[in-house]
């Protein structure tokens, strides 16, 4: 089953796709050269938004939590490229500590941790699950609701001073992180020695600004857009960021107005410039932060002037409970892709620097402009019949290996900007 774009294929995008078909060699030849100077993350995922006249990328998330949904035909090359990845990390590794978010009663996200254990098995390493949770006090196995068991164990810390980060009777040599770190460090996780944390403690949203991840967006889309001849707007969303703001206490409030206002006028004068004719709208999000929390669709400045108290506590708080103070205000792409009548948008999954497929994100009670991470979600595993590696050029640039290949290029250019924040924050604070 394949998506059905609903827009008509006359516009930038198909330009756009078509240029990428054309520009197949010279792209990969360009990524190839960035990924011998730059280390890409061991995994991440990309949201995507298809306009129909841009293709961006509007979020990424380098803790990815949805490997169940992926299509169990590509396996094999999440396996290839987990071993290309393990490699870089630790070479030797025999065994390998999987710690995941906090999670005993969220059986998606469980059967997600199931099955990345399940595909590092299979790259020949002795994989087990240790919980920060305090009440996981000995090993606990989970049944899932696709048949597959989970056993968490709880952490301990190894050796003599105990540097070492394992579990009673098994001492890894890597440890892989599935959990954000939204509210810091934990103790147990810090001052490690001779053991890799994949991906690094700075890669968590106690140090990550989205607002930092897209500004090194910006740079990779402006030199990418140069090698291929495009404009980089078709593929880069505008943005800006208010760094003092209390929803509650009604602070930051003008703040918020005045950039709202700036973005919508860029945003109005390229629509001009591109001949589009629709209504510029923004997404207002927390700066750091995942799960869909902290997000607002706004297509007047007014309408950030007096939120009513509803609005104000839907912004005030993230995961972990966290407070807001920080938020990125991005350019709404609307997507113009539909599964079964619902609206969606594509996510595309990356270990190491190899694209291993993908899904679709679809919300039937959300518009075309709003966060689809949100109440009422669901996620089409079957959704890439094909890769998206690998485009077709005895097909048309609209056939689903050649979308689902502008896909990989795109989510591939924020997994490269996803390298270049790392190197920048890895001498900030891991706490």
């Amino acid at each position: 089953m394949v998506p059905h774009l609903t827009t008509a294929l006359t516009g930038p995008l198909l330009e756009l796709e078509r240029r990428f078909l054309e520009s197949e060699t010279a792209i990969e030849r360009w990524l190839r050269g960035q990924w011998q100077e730059h280390t890409p993350p061991f995994y991440a995922s990309v949201d995507l938004r298809n306009a129909g006249f841009k293709l961006a990328p509007v979020d990424t998330n380098l803790f990815p939590g949805g490997f169940n949904n992926l299509n169990p035909a590509f396996l094999p090359l999440c396996v290839q490229a987990a071993q290309v990845a393990i490699e870089k990390v630790c070479p030797e590794a025999k065994n390998l500590l999987l710690v995941p978010e906090n999670h005993t009663r969220n059986q998606f996200y469980l059967m997600n941790v199931a099955h990345l254990a399940a595909i590092l098995r299979h790259t020949g390493l002795d994989v087990r699950v240790g919980s920060l949770l305090p009440d996981i006090t000995a090993p606990t196995t989970l049944s899932l609701p696709d048949g597959q068991t989970l056993t968490l164990e709880p952490l301990r810390r190894l050796g003599p001073g105990g540097h070492r980060l394992g579990l009673d009777g098994f001492d890894p040599c890597a440890v892989l992180l599935n959990n954000d770190l939204s509210a810091g460090v934990p103790d147990i996780l810090k001052d490690l020695h001779e053991q890799f944390v994949i991906p690094p403690l700075h890669a968590g949203w106690h140090v990550r600004r989205k607002s930092r991840h897209f500004a090194a967006y910006r740079e990779v889309a402006q030199s990418f857009a140069q090698e291929i001849g495009i404009d980089p707007w078709l593929i880069d969303p505008e943005f800006e960021v208010c760094g003092q703001i209390n929803f509650h206490e009604r602070t930051g409030e003008e703040c918020l107005e005045a950039q709202v206002d700036t973005l919508l006028f860029r945003i109005r004068a390229k629509y001009r410039e591109h001949g589009i004719d629709a209504e510029p709208f923004v997404i207002v999000k927390a700066d750091a932060g995942t799960y869909g929390m902290g997000i607002m669709t706004v297509k007047d400045a007014s309408e950030v002037k007096d939120l009513n108290r509803r609005q104000r506590n839907k912004m005030a708080v993230v995961k972990e409970g966290l407070q807001v103070t920080e938020v990125m205000i991005q350019e709404g792409v609307p997507t113009f892709e539909t599964v079964a009548e619902g609206t969606a948008e594509p996510v595309i999954y990356m270990i190491d620097r190899y694209v291993v497929g993908g899904f679709y994100r679809v919300n039937t009670q959300r518009g075309i402009d709003e966060n689809l991470n949100a109440p009422g979600m669901r996620f089409e595993p079957l959704a890439f019949d094909c890769g998206c590696s690998l485009p077709n050029c005895f097909l048309g640039p609209d056939a689903p290996p050649n979308r689902f290949y502008a896909y990989g290029v795109v989510a591939r250019l924020a997994l490269l900007a996803a390298a270049l924040e790392l190197e920048r924050s890895e001498a900030g604070p891991s706490a």
